[in-house]
């Protein structure tokens, strides 16, 4: 079972949420919380699978909502995906560096906000090609200052091939047919490449590659 945090202002939004996310057999709302501060309170009092994290809350924004979570030793499992519209691009950057782990739009297609969820839970960044490639551009236009990543030096060739790939917003199994690898053996390389640089998810992995200049704006996507 995938246990939901859903930290939003508004309540028609929240009830819309678990109404939908209530539906399905595999996963459930566990909580709701209408300010940031409620939001890390009940995420680290629950520890879910994953928080989907408005931004502009009363008191605490969820930015910074999402950055104390995620330090938290504790929730290391957690995910949080934050619900965002295209007007709040200028957020993006930070969300990412503060531990998201991929974004919705509060208009998003139910059956893309239940997929959401569970590629959150299992781990991955949410890199969708109807949203994330769009704020991909927008991450490469405000990551314009280029400096060395820790760790990058350490990867093998392959491993910046499959990093390039990942900051394209391309999956697993769409890298392993673009480089002709095996879906596990992909896997094994973004897991030692997120080690060496110190990225918590693909979504980090993303800004490193842009923040490094190994892929430069408009490469992606």
């Amino acid at each position: 079972m995938i246990d939901v945090v859903l930290a939003d202002d508004q309540a028609l939004v929240r009830g819309g949420f678990r109404a939908l996310i209530d539906s399905e057999d595999d996963m459930r709302v566990v909580a709701e919380a209408a300010t940031g501060d409620d939001a890390v309170r009940l995420a680290l009092e629950h520890l879910p699978d994953v928080v989907l994290m408005d931004i502009r809350m009363p008191g605490l924004d969820g930015l910074e909502a999402t950055r104390r979570i995620v330090a938290d030793r504790a929730a290391s499992h957690v995910h949080v995906v934050v619900v965002t519209t295209f007007e709040l691009d200028e957020y993006v950057t930070d969300a990412i560096r503060g531990g998201a782990s991929g974004f919705l739009v509060k208009d998003t297609e139910p059956v893309d906000l239940v997929r959401a969820v569970r590629v959150a839970a299992r781990g991955d960044a949410l890199l969708s090609p109807t949203v994330t490639r769009r704020l991909l551009s927008r991450v490469a236009d405000a990551t314009r200052a280029v400096g060395p990543v820790p760790g990058l030096t350490e990867l093998t060739p392959r491993e910046r091939e499959v990093l390039v790939e990942v900051a394209g917003g391309l999956s697993n199994d769409e890298i392993a047919g673009t480089l002709y690898l095996s879906e596990s053996t992909v896997k094994t390389h973004v897991s030692r490449v997120m080690a060496k640089v110190g990225a918590r998810d693909r979504a980090q992995l993303v800004v490193a590659a842009y923040e490094s200049g190994l892929v430069r704006p408009g490469w992606a996507g």
